[in-house]
């Protein structure tokens, strides 16, 4: 055999076809010059359009990248373009124009069509169906939003797509901004307000009560015995009242919140969270003051000079491990002050067991910081008010819960395990022996 005709051969048993680059030498010099080409035409495509922007560029070549993704799925459906197949099931039909969402807007592209073979129906390409949802849309909104943009200001934050496709863009005024945020918060607050709670063990419920344009939200949020944080749920009313703090009680159990096994609710001062905890689940609840609620409800009674030696005494007091030492040294803190400041002294004495009771567990250190206060719920109702920080006017219905469910869901992305979560495993077991030493006190009174 000639060098000739060897080499003609080998030639020919490289050459295979291969999607946007047509027949491909794939022999090694030979793939890497059609390589070389093609690379050279998109950055050439590329560069053109560099003017428009970095984003424009991209998104002018992911246009074409995205004819070739409708194109080969027409082709997997109706078969080759041109190529007559008496078996086919499908057959092209054109095009129509149609919307995409893209870079936060829509945008009209042409839409290949295909028909079954008898004509009878129209066929959805499974591409165009991935690509025309609308989710990513509604979440671009979203986040925008909850970031601080405005409906006013949202057209300053899209990134640009091109002149053409900007021409073509709709989606964007301000009503079809404010509808795609009422859809994308309202699919959060159903999917916040719903998840089930029993599939992990809870082991500390914060229940607080926030102000929120002008009205009362109760919001609640969890620790597992893992120590990883979740926002339970968040419950509308006109005021932090028993009521309220019932039916967000009912919610939470009804997805799965099982205190039986021993669950600690830190709670703020109000006496409706405290009253319909008790009232639910009676002894088997456990439930831990906040501490500088406590702290601010006592010094707030009392003059600026004598707020850094009371401080010392509740530092000194609730630093103690013994639970019943603890409980007197506050008992005796009240009795020195009651005689200039009674209603200081009135103050402390209310609940003063329920602001130990972590002591009693035997729980210090890291995670006795954690279960002091109410610091972490007040830490995301924070974050939910920072995302809500550009709203000029709430309307009445949903809104409120919309607002918080989604910033609840954002501060939820940023928690971290709680500091001292070693020490779970015996909170673990100190609300067990808890829960069964009230029950047999119950039973022996």
């Amino acid at each position: 055999m000639s060098k000739a005709s060897h080499t003609k051969k080998t030639t020919a048993g490289n050459l295979r076809l291969v999607p946007g680059l047509g027949l491909v030498d794939l022999g090694r010099s030979g793939l890497s010059q059609t390589l070389a080409g093609k690379v050279e035409v998109e950055l050439g495509k590329f560069a053109e359009r560099m003017h428009e922007g970095l984003l424009s560029a991209s998104i002018g070549i992911g246009m074409e990248v995205l004819g070739e993704i409708l194109e080969a799925d027409v082709t997997r459906v109706a078969g080759p373009k041109g190529k007559h197949d008496p078996n086919r099931t499908a057959r092209r039909h054109g095009t129509e124009p149609s919307k995409l969402p893209l870079g936060g807007r829509i945008v009209t592209v042409d839409k290949p069509r295909v028909r079954s073979a008898d004509n009878a129906k129209e066929i959805t390409l499974e591409s165009w169906e991935a690509l025309s949802s609308t989710e990513l849309l509604n979440r671009h909104a979203l986040v925008s939003m909850l970031t601080g943009v405005s409906t006013r200001t949202y057209m300053d934050v899209l990134e640009p797509v091109g002149a053409d496709a900007q021409r073509a863009a709709s989606s964007i005024s301000r009503s079809a901004v404010s509808r795609r945020f009422i859809a994308g918060t309202k699919e959060r607050l159903e999917h916040f307000r719903s998840r089930p709670l029993g599939e992990r063990h809870w082991l500390v419920v914060y229940i607080d009560g926030f102000g929120f344009g002008e009205e009362t939200l109760v919001g609640a949020l969890g620790i597992d015995d893992e120590g990883n944080k979740m926002p339970l749920s968040v419950i509308h009313g006109t005021t932090e009242n028993k009521t309220v703090c019932k039916k967000l009680l009912d919610d939470l159990e009804d997805r799965g919140l099982e205190p039986s096994s021993g669950i600690l609710f830190v709670v703020d001062g109000g006496k409706a969270i405290f009253h319909a905890v008790t009232d639910k689940w009676g002894d088997v609840a456990l439930i831990q003051r906040c501490r500088e609620h406590k702290r601010r409800n006592v010094i707030d009674l009392m003059p600026k000079s004598d707020h850094a030696w009371v401080n010392l005494e509740l530092n000194r007091a609730w630093g103690t491990q013994d639970a019943d030492e603890a409980e007197r040294a506050l008992r005796t803190l009240a009795s020195k002050i009651e005689r200039t400041h009674p209603d200081a002294a009135s103050s402390l004495r209310e609940g003063l067991t329920h602001t130990v009771t972590i002591n009693r567990l035997g729980i210090t250190g890291a995670l006795a910081r954690t279960l002091a206060t109410t610091n972490p719920m007040e830490s995301t109702v924070d974050i939910v008010k920072v995302h809500a920080r550009n709203v000029k006017r709430w309307r009445k219905g949903d809104m409120r819960l919309r607002w918080a469910a989604a910033g609840m869901l954002a501060a939820e992305a940023q928690y971290r395990r709680v500091k001292g979560f070693g020490q779970l495993p015996k909170l673990k077991t100190s609300l067990a022996a808890a829960i069964i030493r009230n029950d047999e006190q119950a039973k022996a009174s």
